[in-house]
């Protein structure tokens, strides 16, 4: 695993995704999606496990939840759990807010052959 440098700030972050926002970035070729509720930073995965859609393009809520903008769909972002066990959890990626910058942890990209 290795920590990529997202942000400069925690600040830059959030004023780069609205709070009740979320936004995608793509790391290591993978598209994620960062979220940010009022508890603060979440990195998860930018796929809806149920049909596929980008979460990137719903919203958080205050229960630290992200929303599906196709069938709303709500997944915590601290377990990645869908609040009605309908579908697969979600896959998280740790996220640290460090003195330098804001980091999400990634799996190292295999070597290509």
């Amino acid at each position: 695993m290795q920590w990529i440098k997202l942000f400069e700030s925690e600040a830059q972050a959030k004023a780069q995704i609205s709070q009740t926002k979320a936004k995608a970035y793509v790391v290591q070729g993978q598209e994620i999606c960062i979220a940010h509720t009022p508890a603060g930073l979440f990195a998860v995965e930018n796929v809806c496990p149920h049909l596929g859609d980008a979460l990137s393009r719903g919203t958080t809520n205050y229960l630290n939840e992200i929303i599906c903008p196709w069938h709303s769909y709500r997944f915590h972002l601290v377990t990645g759990e869908e609040c009605k066990g309908r579908t697969r959890p979600l896959k998280r990626f740790p996220l640290e807010i460090r003195e330098d910058g804001v980091y999400v942890q990634f799996p190292e990209s295999e070597p290509k052959t």
